[in-house]
């Protein structure tokens, strides 16, 4: 069954197919977002569960997605009330706040939703021909569509790898992998 997400848009209900490869469940609640909306009210949304739909300049939505990644590595720690953070009693207790963080980080990041149109189009200024790219990742498309541009950018990523390859020395060659494989040199 194809998971559809919700919101409303110039007074009226609309609705799209969520699309998410990490398995990452569709956003309960969407709002729009463009070129006018804050950083920190970006940000204060995406913590709070609710997904930004972007209408505006596509690059001005990868610089919203910096800043939202910077708000969410330096958060705590500023105000009057900030909580000292505490400290992990056992190595494995920090590791499990570690992964914690990092869970949280990726949530609040993948909060930033890109539209596509059923033929991998972004039907937003300035943004990429991500087609081929989609197309390698996804199979050929067939509806319009919902993701986060956290994972349109890994998307670009993989295409990226596969096109012009990875160096491995071991091999004295390159080799091309495919989108969702993990990087052979980490």
């Amino acid at each position: 069954m194809d998971t559809r997400i919700q919101w409303i848009e110039a007074g009226q209900e609309r609705s799209a197919l969520w699309r998410s490869e990490s398995g990452m469940p569709a956003p309960k609640k969407v709002v729009i977002a463009d070129d006018q909306t804050p950083a920190d009210t970006a940000y204060r949304l995406a913590c709070e569960g609710t997904a930004l739909l972007w209408r505006g300049d596509f690059q001005n939505a990868r610089q919203l997605l910096q800043a939202l990644a910077r708000r969410a590595d330096h958060k705590g720690g500023k105000g009057k009330r900030a909580k000292a953070p505490k400290v992990p009693a056992t190595p494995a207790e920090a590791f499990h706040l570690h992964r914690q963080a990092q869970s949280q980080r990726a949530r609040t990041l993948a909060m930033l939703l890109i539209p596509f149109d059923a033929d991998y189009t972004i039907p937003l200024r300035r943004a990429p021909d991500v087609k081929l790219a989609c197309n390698e990742a996804y199979g050929r498309g067939e509806q319009p569509f919902v993701a986060s541009l956290r994972e349109l950018l890994g998307v670009i990523g993989g295409h990226e790898w596969r096109k012009n390859g990875v160096d491995i020395p071991a091999l004295g060659e390159r080799i091309h992998p495919h989108y969702g494989v993990f990087s052979p040199i980490r």
